[in-house]
This record gives structure tokens, C-alpha cells and sequence, in this order.
């Protein structure tokens, strides 16, 4: 009798190795040959799932922003203005093991990037959607004279996603300077200077 497989099951396998390989190793070390090794199967069965390494690449780009926007789906259900925007900052910083490596995924894709457009449109279109999102709910903050400020809110955003990001990648990358505690409170005291 012939085996049954799952093939939704076998790509999020191969896609929770690529996203593996590139946490651990870099984006340069997820070759083709060290997906499939991680995943255990053959280089053939990645080709007979996906039609070359940067479609694996952008899959699992585009599978790690899915499960951050289901997750933060809940975490911002029933709220609005400066307290859901506070949900949406939080969880973009690396404060935890499992935003640590999402973060370090979408960080290593920040340089290939500038070299692949593919990835480019990728990368832009999801930061698109987040950037909209600061932006609205900066918008219900002001309506519901949460702001104590005047500034311009496409300003605002830009400078919250700014420091959104440096703080991630200063985490990463001086552990021994900064804390999770550290970026939680420095964006948290940017918030509360709204």
C-alpha cells in the first residue's frame, strides 16, 4: 500500500527548518542541502515543494509574519488607541525567546533584501501593513484625547517603528548592555511620553 503524506504538513516542516537554519546560522548558511538536512529529507523533495531557495526563503519570511499577526490578533482583541498600540510595539521587540528568533529571522533578511527585490517587496508590503496599523491606532489615541501631543502621527509612527527596530537590533546584538527589561522600559517610556 502506498504511503500517504501530508504535503501541507511536509512544506510547514520545511519551513520550520528553513526559519531554524536562518535563526541559527545566518540567511547565507540556509543553502538547499542544510534545509533539507534540517528537516530530513533529500534536496529532491524541497524541489518537489517549492521552485528554488528563495521561494522556501519568502515562505518562511511570510509564515513567521502570519503567526506574529495571529498572535497579536488576540492580544489586541477589544482594545484600541494607546493601549492596543502598546500590545503592538511590545510584541515586536525581541522580549521573549519565541520574538527573539522572529526577530532574528526578520533581521537577517533586512540585508538580502537591499540585493533581491522579490524579498524587498516582501519585507516592504508587511512593514506596510504594521506601519498602517501604528498609524491608526495612533489616530484612535488622538480622537480619544489619549495624545498629549500635537505632532504630526505620520511622524509619530515612523519614529516608533524607528525605535522599535533599533531597539531589537541593539538587543541582539549587545545582550551585555541592554535587557529585555532595558528596551521594554525605554519603549514604554516613549509611550507614556505620547
Amino acid at each position: 500500500m502506498p504511503k500517504i503524506v501530508d504535503h501541507d504538513e511536509r512544506r510547514r516542516e520545511v519551513l520550520s527548518a528553513a526559519s531554524r537554519v536562518i535563526v541559527r546560522d545566518g540567511i547565507d548558511a540556509a543553502t538547499t542541502r542544510a534545509i533539507a538536512k534540517e528537516a530530513g529529507y533529500s534536496n529532491g523533495v524541497l524541489a518537489h515543494y517549492f521552485a528554488d531557495k528563495d521561494e522556501i526563503l519568502l515562505s518562511a519570511l511570510r509564515g513567521s509574519h502570519r503567526r506574529i499577526r495571529d498572535r497579536l490578533t488576540g492580544k489586541v482583541a477589544g482594545l484600541t488607541g494607546l493601549a492596543a498600540l502598546r500590545e503592538v510595539l511590545l510584541d515586536n521587540l525581541p522580549l521573549d525567546d519565541e520574538r527573539a528568533a522572529e526577530t532574528r529571522l526578520e533581521v537577517s533578511f533586512w540585508s538580502r533584501s537591499l540585493a533581491a527585490e522579490r524579498l524587498a517587496e516582501v519585507q516592504r508590503a508587511e512593514a506596510g501593513e504594521l506601519r498602517a496599523a501604528v498609524r491608526e491606532l495612533l489616530g484612535q489615541a488622538r480622537e480619544a484625547g489619549e495624545l498629549a501631543m500635537d505632532d504630526d502621527l505620520d511622524d509619530v509612527a515612523e519614529r516608533l517603528l524607528a525605535l522599535m527596530d533599533g531597539l531589537s537590533l541593539r538587543l541582539l546584538l549587545h545582550p551585555d548592555r541592554l535587557s529585555r527589561d532595558d528596551v521594554e522600559r525605554l519603549m514604554l517610556q516613549t509611550l507614556e511620553r505620547l
